[in-house]
């Protein structure tokens, strides 16, 4: 695929199976900072893609990037980390783990630049046309308008790849820059079937599907629906829960529709957004995450 680029790397440094290459890729970027929703979206995305023959590719950053990879790896799947380092530089240092995990499964560390290399900020608006460049499609999951996930886009449109968004809350910054893509021509995904059914048909015999009984569990498709119970929460938790919606509110609103106590809703709040369930934004706003 990079060889059809007319800024084609001279040469790929790699740690890992470089095999991978040849095999069809989809590409999963977003925000180094994303809700609990946008983290839950990437690794049920990319583990349904795995299932279905993809390798996962991405950047080896904090936040989407990271939650695709270990996506990947939770189906058994294989997945590549394109860096904007030396393949022996791990950047972040926190996704050392992360990149040992790829390496141990079977993936690929790769990149334009020599073992030693270190980060530069230069490095990485050129490695997002390695990602883009490398994949059939590009899945912008949760992006802020001036996200570098918005550049790999770009780059993927520019490449002749699809590029597919993940729509969400009009409130959400996080929202409008998968929104802006979608107005732009991106196709809005709902599943991870979605772009299979998109990218299948002109891939043929070229994906090789997990078998289930070796995905590492269920299959990982999506659930988009709101789950109606939650068993780790009690009555209350699980009563505040189902006030608060995927769009922002502000604690007052969840008082008056609970009937709970301000010392009631402040430290359930709390504890939701600890397990996970709820994110705070700007302005003293809550959101349900899951």
């Amino acid at each position: 695929m990079l060889k059809t680029l007319p800024d084609a790397p001279a040469a790929l440094f790699a740690r890992g199976d470089a095999r991978l290459l040849c095999e069809p890729q989809l590409a999963i970027v977003g925000s180094r900072s994303p809700t609990g929703g946008g983290l839950a979206n990437a690794r049920a995305f990319a583990r349904h893609l795995s299932t279905q023959g993809f390798v996962i590719t991405s950047g080896l950053a904090l936040g989407i990037d990271a939650a695709a990879h270990r996506g990947a790896l939770s189906a058994n799947g294989a997945t590549i980390a394109v860096m904007g380092t030396g393949p022996d530089i791990i950047y972040p240092r926190e996704n050392l783990a992360l990149s040992e995990d790829i390496l141990r499964s079977g993936g690929l560390l790769v990149s334009e630049w020599p073992p030693g290399t270190l980060a530069r900020k230069e490095h990485f608006p050129r490695r997002n046309r390695l990602i883009s460049g490398m994949a059939e499609g590009v899945l912008v999951v949760e992006a802020s308008l001036q996200s570098g996930s918005l550049i790999t886009a770009r780059l993927a449109a520019e490449q002749g790849r699809e590029v597919f968004a993940i729509p969400g809350s009009i409130h959400n910054p996080l929202s409008r820059g998968a929104h802006r893509l979608i107005r732009d021509g991106a196709k809005l995904v709902e599943t991870g079937q979605d772009i299979f059914e998109e990218l299948a048909a002109s891939l043929g015999a070229r994906l090789r599907l997990i078998p289930p009984n070796e995905a590492g569990g269920d299959s990982g498709a999506e659930n988009t629906s709101t789950p109606a119970a939650h068993p780790a929460l009690d009555s209350e938790q699980q009563q505040l829960l189902n006030h608060l919606g995927f769009d922002p509110q502000s604690a007052d609103a969840l008082i008056a529709l609970s009937g709970l106590t301000p010392a009631e809703v402040s430290s359930i709040l709390l504890m939701l957004e600890l397990a996970g369930y709820v994110t705070t934004l700007p302005g003293g706003l809550y959101m349900r995450t899951a």
